[in-house]
């Protein structure tokens, strides 16, 4: 028998129904939406589970779900800003340092020089804006790997925090303290000022990747550097605005994290910044760069505040698993991620 005719009859010996499962497969792969909608359920299940196990201990209390924004609203902004940096095809690795400076920084400048909160706060928000910026400008001008250029970054505040003070600053201040406990009623609940600025920033942060001129050219970048070089697109610029914007939403990360801690601290926040990259790849957003979703980083820092909450209930388990949990889940993703890539490039 021929090689032809080998071929014609294994075409001929799939069945329509296998054909069609086969198509059904490589679209649901090629899907760009695939890895947030797998999130998405599996914070639906991961929330279910948990209201059939807890049911009897208020588990499905409506302020139970919105403590997940209140207790996680300062991670929620800190990923919003690297998934700019990682869509870009980018890492940063100082937004934990950040955000623990800018609690020094803030509770010093409050309690020991005196300055009003409403000044410190755009004063800790242009510093962190500008240690993004002269990342971003080393990164491109000096072509030096992220990775090396943020680590940097990574020690050098956390330095600036020792330098601040080696002890932690208690914050008395009345405008802080009224801040801090303010709650917003929404029906269901109430929301923290902290909740309600998060939920600001990934509204915002939405609307500049997919409706913006800016948004697409991150996309572009991420997708393929090169060819985005070629069309004429301002590669240098887009690349230092996505520092920049990722080291101001590590400054407000560090703003609303003293609003939640009240106080500065020079090792809050240690390590952070895995967690914030961690809750991005949870929610989709190719390491590679050039696809991905800020809903999807939402439901990530959901999903890994539900993990926490889990925990809390069960009573039994170390604060520890949730370090192991969310370790499963990278692994778990960044394999989806590889089957999506591998799809794309077949």
């Amino acid at each position: 028998m021929s090689a032809t005719t080998k071929t014609r009859t294994a075409a001929e010996g799939r069945t329509p129904s296998t054909s069609a499962q086969a198509s059904t497969a490589a679209r649901l792969l090629g899907d760009r939406r695939l890895p947030v909608l797998v999130t998405a359920g599996l914070f639906l299940a991961m929330y279910i589970g948990g209201l059939s196990r807890y049911q009897n201990y208020g588990f499905g209390e409506p302020q139970v779900f919105l403590n997940l924004f209140v207790d996680n609203g300062y991670l929620l902004v800190a990923a919003v800003g690297a998934t700019f940096v990682i869509m870009a095809g980018g890492i940063d690795l100082s937004v934990g340092s950040l955000i623990g400076f800018t609690t020094m920084f803030t509770a010093w400048l409050v309690e020991s020089q005196g300055l009003p909160l409403m000044l410190v706060i755009p004063l800790a928000l242009g510093v962190g804006a500008f240690g993004g910026f002269l990342m971003g400008y080393v990164i491109h001008n000096f072509e030096i790997q992220p990775f090396i250029v943020t680590l940097a970054g990574l020690f050098l505040f956390r330095g600036l925090c020792l330098v601040i003070s080696k002890e932690s600053i208690s914050i008395s201040d009345s405008t802080v303290s009224s801040m801090a406990q303010a709650r917003v009623s929404i029906g269901l609940g109430e929301l923290s000022v902290g909740a309600l600025v998060a939920l600001v920033v990934v509204a915002a942060a939405f609307y500049i990747l997919h409706y913006t001129r800016f948004g697409r050219r991150v996309y572009a970048i991420g997708g393929n550097e090169q060819s985005t070089m070629l069309m004429g697109l301002p590669l240098g610029g887009t690349k230092i605005a996505v520092y920049t914007v990722s080291g101001f939403c590590s400054a407000l990360a560090g703003l609303l994290f003293m609003l939640y801690i009240q106080s500065g601290d020079p090792l809050h926040a240690v390590g952070m910044e895995l967690d914030a990259i961690a809750a991005v790849v949870i929610g989709g957003t190719l390491l590679t760069g050039g696809s991905g979703y800020v809903l999807g980083t939402l439901f990530g820092v959901l999903v890994l505040g539900l993990i926490k909450s889990i925990i809390q209930f069960e009573g039994t388990l170390s604060s520890w698993w949730t370090k192991i949990a969310t370790g499963v889940l990278l692994g778990a993703f960044i394999l989806i991620q590889r089957a999506i890539t591998t799809r794309k490039q077949t």
